[in-house]
């Protein structure tokens, strides 16, 4: 009543109870349906746009109809008093993307003459992930190349459905992504929240296929606009039916959907739409135009990010006025689009062209989600590099002191580690009472320089992996900045900068400590340690990351007050993501690296405790991977020892050249030194390639 006072538009939702749905072929519930259809109708009156009728009734543990005649004799009552009192008819409220349900329901109402004058469906994207995936639910995610099936498509499949049935609306009366869900991968959840409306209804507008698309609850706990403030679900929520609203209103809490809901709903309704502005799926530029100004709403899919500069020309950028995802006014227009929309707006005389050919980085990875800085380009033909920073001030300030002609060399006071990679620490240029720690390879081997020039650099790679964890909600140092060659590969010359932890223990003196039999180290007590330890493992696997390198030493512990311990990783060049939880063979694997300077004793311990969140005992088939790996460094090893490499240099060597190559022994002896280098680089490979392969193959046994 009070939205019809304020002269809104209202399509009312009647929701017949589950046990009242299950009985509708009997004479007394349509009586009662009927009844409480006058009342309600006689209520309202002719105020109402439209009538829905119909809840997710391809669910039928959601709805209670149990077959299509049950929800057409529902259906058949409504259309009759709906038609009495000249108010539209909407239905039959599909859940999902299952257009044969939309077909073969709407060709059962064409026969019985009550088709309704809205086709409805709840065009859900979730289960896609990102509203521009292709939908892995349809016949699998390795299939999905075949059709190809995204939003826009299946928006436009159902409006022809309608059409196909002389049906001029089609609406989607309910989408929604719960923030749970997203909590399962990522730590931002309402900032993605909000950032999948918006890509939603741009691409709903995009397809043609739909009028109109509601979000689902304006107030609730789960996946509202609007925080209830209880921290828990009301009773019975369900799709397209939220039967009560929970908490008081001093503790709602305005979401950041809330506002770009509101904002969209300024912008781009009643707007023509001219078209997509790229033909790449990753990223997104589409044009909407209104009698005054041209507008552009742009973004990539999740983790990728896109220089602005390589869209639009320097001038045509000036003119822009930015826009962020809730309606804010930037003053400074961003270098990068990212997985966050951004709005462009011109006057509608404005000359805007696009490049085309533009295209994300497929090497780069971001968190787009971040609101705490931006993310600016460098290049400047030698070298090119992306900076995190708040502003462009403070991004010209760091590349000034971190280009490769002006960095800070590593001295004895500031080097950290000189092995393969040379990591040491700069004054940072922002705060000069802390500092950044610098990473460059130091030296690969020759078959590592082949391998790796086929591969983003170590410094993009350590960059994207750190990214990714701080994106699942998992701490390691803030990158600051990557600086590679401009044109070709390099693979020792590249440098990845990021914050400077401090000298902080790691896992591996803590493990170190306990496996000499000590109940405690620094203060905290083994089986406190192994217990928070766990958690943070467990986390990391079921947000889907895969270390591949998570040794004791790549673990950092930083104590907080009483006993309170919490872990950051470094490191992360070889770290993978999934959209699912990472493997259980994968998860061995990693956990073997980190258990490694455990006795076995405590590995038993720490083991179970992991091995209990997934409900499951550290059997003998799931110790296979730590055998594996002890065997593996124990080659390793034994390899390096001098007087195998004495036996090896003085009998194999002239031996196994002299049968291989047909040479004599004075022609080897000759060149002893160079050929016994060739060889053990050649058998240590070998050797290292052997107890890696058992150490990788363990874990598959499990399968």
């Amino acid at each position: 009543e009070l939205l019809l006072a304020e002269q809104f538009k209202v399509l009312l939702r009647l929701v017949q109870p589950r046990e009242e749905s299950q009985q509708m072929k009997t004479a007394a519930a349509q009586a009662r349906w009927r009844q409480f259809l006058i009342s309600t109708l006689d209520r309202f009156g002719d105020q109402l746009e439209a009538v829905e009728i119909g809840n997710t009734i391809n669910r039928r543990r959601w709805s209670g109809y149990l077959t299509i005649d049950h929800f057409m004799a529902a259906w058949s009552i409504a259309h009759e008093q709906l038609r009495i009192r000249g108010i539209q008819i909407a239905g039959p409220n599909i859940s999902d993307f299952e257009h044969p349900y939309n077909a073969g329901v709407l060709s059962v109402m064409a026969r019985n003459s009550c088709l309704p004058d809205i086709h409805t469906n709840n065009l859900f994207a979730e289960r896609a992930v990102e509203p521009e995936n292709y939908d892995h639910k349809i016949i699998g995610r390795r299939l999905v190349g075949l059709h190809k099936l995204n939003l826009v498509k299946k928006a436009c499949l159902l409006g022809r459905i309608s059409k196909s049935h002389n049906i001029g609306k089609t609406w989607s009366t309910s989408a929604f992504w719960s923030l749970k869900r997203i909590a399962r991968r990522l730590e931002n959840s309402e900032e993605k929240q909000a950032d999948y409306l918006v890509r939603y209804l741009v691409l709903s507008a995009a397809s043609g296929g739909l009028e109109r698309a509601y979000w689902g609850p304006l107030v609730s706990h789960r996946e509202g606009l609007v925080d209830d403030g209880t921290g828990f679900p009301a009773k019975n929520e369900l799709v397209s039916f939220y039967g009560s609203t929970l908490g008081k209103l001093k503790d709602y809490r305005i979401r950041p959907a809330f506002h770009a809901y509101a904002f969209f709903n300024q912008m781009i309704p009643g707007s023509r739409y001219n078209g997509k502005l790229t033909a790449k799926r990753f990223q997104q530029v589409h044009e909407f135009e209104t009698p005054d100004h041209r507008i552009h709403v742009l973004w990539t899919t999740n983790t990728r990010i896109l220089s602005l500069q390589s869209l639009y020309s320097e001038e045509v950028l000036r003119q822009a006025e930015c826009i962020s995802r809730d309606g804010q006014h930037l003053q400074d227009t961003p270098s990068a689009a990212t997985e966050r929309p951004l709005y462009l707006r011109w006057p509608i005389t404005a000359d805007v062209t696009v490049d085309r050919n533009a295209t994300v980085s497929n090497d780069v990875l971001i968190d787009g989600s971040r609101r705490d800085g931006q993310y600016f380009h460098f290049s400047d033909g030698r070298w090119k590099g992306l900076v995190f920073a708040t502003d462009r001030e403070q991004a010209d300030l760091i590349i000034a002191n971190i280009h490769p002609e002006k960095i800070a060399a590593p001295t004895a006071a500031n080097i950290l580690r000189k092995s393969r990679n040379l990591i040491w620490t700069i004054p940072d240029p922002r705060h000069p009472d802390r500092l950044l720690a610098v990473k460059k390879p130091n030296r690969l081997r020759f078959n590592k320089k082949i391998y790796d020039y086929f591969k983003p650099s170590k410094a993009v790679r350590s960059w994207n992996g750190a990214f990714q964890l701080l994106r699942h909600g998992l701490n390691s140092p803030l990158p600051v900045a990557f600086i590679e060659r401009a044109e070709g590969k390099d693979t020792l010359n590249n440098w990845y900068v990021c914050e400077y932890a401090g000298k902080v223990p790691s896992v591996r003196e803590f493990f170190a400590a306990f496996a000499t039999g000590e109940d405690s180290y620094l203060g905290v007590s083994k089986t406190d340690f192994m217990r928070s330890l766990s958690k943070f493992l467990l986390k990391l696997h079921a947000r889907g990351a895969y270390f591949r390198d998570l040794t004791g030493g790549n673990i950092l512990v930083e104590l907080g007050a009483g006993q309170a311990v919490k872990f950051s990783l470094i490191d992360t060049a070889r770290a993978r993501f999934y959209q699912v939880a990472t493997p259980l063979n994968q998860r061995l694997a990693d956990l073997s690296r980190s258990c490694y300077k455990l006795d076995w004793q405590s590995r038993i311990q720490f083991m179970e405790l992991y091995l209990a969140g997934l409900n499951k005992k550290f059997s003998l088939l799931y110790r296979l991977p730590f055998h594996g790996f002890d065997l593996k460094m124990k080659v390793k090893r034994s390899w390096k020892r001098k007087p195998s490499r004495q036996i090896t240099f003085g009998v194999l060597l002239p031996f196994l050249c002299t049968r291989l190559s047909g040479s004599s022994a004075k022609h080897i002896n000759a060149d002893r030194q160079q050929l016994s280098t060739e060889f053990m680089q050649t058998a240590f490979l070998k050797c290292h390639n052997l107890s890696g392969i058992i150490h990788e193959i363990s874990p598959l046994l499990l399968v």
